[in-house]
Formats: structure tokens, C-alpha cells, sequence
């Protein structure tokens, strides 16, 4: 479980293709104080450590599944991620709740700075049986990007914005992201809960 609080933005120094699986090697500052098994959020998406070579790196492997649903796989070597640790339940929840399962990616259509901060529009793709699950946003509601907790403005049905202050434009990779860049989209659990619900109430009538 996560906030949607980004820790750092590291950066990727090695990636290795195994089959249908691609391993990442990321270098940070808290490399040493990660354990082997232990789960990381990468732009939004919840990874295992599997090796710690003791360099200030380590290694998470991302499956094809994940592959399919993130912006994982296009990654390079040297580009930036966001990386956040599991959360801490004695600690406060300053994000919401964030489960590292990405949903779908999404698109990044502009991005326009306004006197100190940014305004970032996403699109992305809907069908009406995922509205209906809760892949959806409404406004003021909460959204994840690239691992990010956010607030949504202009909500639509197939995209939305948000407003980043410059501490978020420069610890994260949102510094990275201009028109046409694919980033991670996790939607609030709670919404998805609730749309369960109804969808289970009308099957019952």
C-alpha cells in the first residue's frame, strides 16, 4: 500500500530482457536501506526488489502483464522514475490511498505553465464497461500519475488536468513529461469499490 507521495526520482542505469520479462536497475539513495522481497513503487507501479548489488542500485523485475498496462517498458537507461516505499501505518497519509496496480496509461496532450506552476492534460482511452468499473475521474477527486497523488481539475469522460507546484515539478519526473509522453494512470480504489457495489445492487434488481 502507498500515499502517492514520490520519495525520489531515480534514475534507470541498466535494463535486461528476459523472455517475457524486463529487469530494471535504478540507482537512489535509499538503495541501502532496501531489503530483498521488499515492495517499491515505480511511476505508480508495484514492484519486488530481487537484487541489491550493494552500489547504491538495485534490481525489480516487471512481468509482461505489467508490461502491457504501464509505461514501463518504454523505458531508457538514464530516464527518471518515481519511486515511492511502502507506507508506514503508523504514519499520516498525506496522498490517498494508493495500491501500486496501474490501470491503464495514459497520454499527456499539453502542459502549460502558469505563473509558477503547471497545468498537465491527460487523455486516455475508456470503454463503457471500464466507466462502469470506476476508471473514471471526478472533480477534486483523487488520481495517481506516474505514481503521484493528484488532484483532478476539469474531469472528463476521457481524460482530465492537474495543477503541479513547482516542489512536484522538480522532485518527480513531471519535469520529463511534455505533450505526447505516456505516463501511469491508477484510479481511486474507493471509486472502484463504490461502482462494484452499484453494479452488484442492479444485478440484484
Amino acid at each position: 500500500m502507498f500515499s502517492g507521495i514520490v520519495e525520489e526520482a531515480a534514475e534507470v542505469v541498466a535494463l535486461r530482457k528476459e523472455e517475457g520479462n524486463l529487469h530494471i536497475t535504478l540507482k537512489c539513495s535509499f538503495a541501502n536501506e532496501l531489503k530483498i522481497d521488499q515492495s517499491v513503487a515505480h511511476n505508480g507501479v508495484c514492484l519486488t526488489v530481487v537484487d541489491l548489488p550493494g552500489d547504491g542500485s538495485y534490481t525489480v523485475t516487471a512481468i509482461q502483464e505489467t508490461l502491457d498496462r504501464s509505461n514501463l517498458g518504454l523505458l531508457s537507461v538514464g530516464d527518471k522514475v518515481n519511486l515511492e516505499r511502502s507506507m508506514m501505518m503508523n504514519g499520516r497519509l498525506d496522498g490517498h490511498i494508493v495500491q501500486g496496480h496501474v490501470d491503464q496509461t495514459a497520454i499527456c496532450t499539453s502542459v502549460v505553465e502558469e505563473d509558477g506552476s503547471w497545468r498537465y492534460s491527460f487523455a486516455y482511452d475508456i470503454s463503457p464497461e471500464q466507466a462502469l468499473k470506476g476508471y473514471v475521474t471526478v472533480e477534486k477527486g483523487s488520481v495517481t500519475v506516474n505514481g503521484v497523488s493528484l488532484t483532478v481539475c476539469n474531469s472528463r469522460a476521457d481524460g482530465f488536468e492537474v495543477a503541479i507546484i513547482p516542489y512536484t515539478h522538480e522532485n518527480t519526473n513531471f519535469h520529463c513529461i511534455s505533450a505526447g509522453t505516456v505516463v501511469n494512470i491508477e484510479f481511486d480504489i474507493i471509486g472502484k469499490y463504490l461502482s462494484r457495489m452499484m453494479e452488484f445492487a442492479r444485478s440484484q434488481q
